[in-house]
C-alpha cells in the first residue's frame, strides 16, 4: 500500500511539473505556445458568452518557418482533443466540440501567424 501511495505521489508530481512547464497562447488555455514563437498581445481579440466564443491571437518568430509551426500544431493539438481537418491554402483547420480552430500564415519574414478559435453556428 505504501508503494502504491508513493507511486501515485510521484506520478502526481511529474504531471504537475509537466503542466507547469507548458506554455499556452494567452487567452487560449487549450492552445499551446510553440517554443520560438512569441505572442503579439496588443492584437488579440476575445468575444464570448456562455454559448459562443471568438478568440484571435497573433504569434511571430524571426527564426521559425511555417512548416515547422504547422508540424508542431498537427502533432500537439490532437493531444488536446482537436481533430485535424486538413489544409486550406496557407492555413490549418481543426475541429473540437462545436468549435473550429484555424492557424493562418499571415507573413513569412518575419513569420506571423493568426490563430482563430470560434464556435460553429
Amino acid at each position: 500500500m505504501k508503494k502504491l501511495s508513493a507511486l501515485i505521489f510521484l506520478l502526481f508530481l511529474t504531471l504537475a511539473s509537466t503542466a507547469n512547464a507548458a506554455n499556452f497562447v494567452e487567452g487560449m488555455e487549450d492552445v499551446p505556445l510553440m517554443d520560438g514563437l512569441s505572442q503579439i498581445t496588443q492584437d488579440d481579440i476575445s468575444f464570448g458568452n456562455e454559448e459562443t466564443r471568438l478568440l484571435e491571437a497573433y504569434l511571430t518568430s524571426r527564426r521559425l518557418k511555417f512548416a515547422a509551426v504547422a508540424n508542431f500544431y498537427r502533432e500537439s493539438l490532437p493531444q488536446l482533443g482537436w481533430i485535424y481537418q486538413g489544409n486550406r491554402g496557407n492555413s490549418l483547420l481543426f475541429y473540437r466540440d462545436g468549435e473550429t480552430l484555424e492557424i493562418i500564415k499571415e507573413s513569412v519574414k518575419p513569420l506571423i501567424i493568426r490563430i482563430t478559435v470560434k464556435s460553429k453556428p
